[in-house]
């Protein structure tokens, strides 16, 4: 039971320390993240198009 307690404590104390971002921050973390992964897709659909084009030229 000691070492329950002992447990508890030690994570209480740990999540104390734990400093969780505002609002704003996480919007901005949101708002990359968005912008990153749209451009990427946006690149491997261009990307795609481009082979896409390539292969039926060459198939005809």
């Amino acid at each position: 039971m000691n070492k329950l307690k002992t447990y508890y404590k030690n994570a209480k104390e740990e999540l104390d320390k734990v400093i969780f971002p505002i609002k704003e921050q996480i919007r901005s973390a949101y708002v990359s993240v968005f912008v990153v992964v749209t451009v990427i897709t946006l690149f491997l659909a261009l990307i795609d198009a481009i082979m896409s084009l390539s292969l039926s030229a060459v198939i005809n």
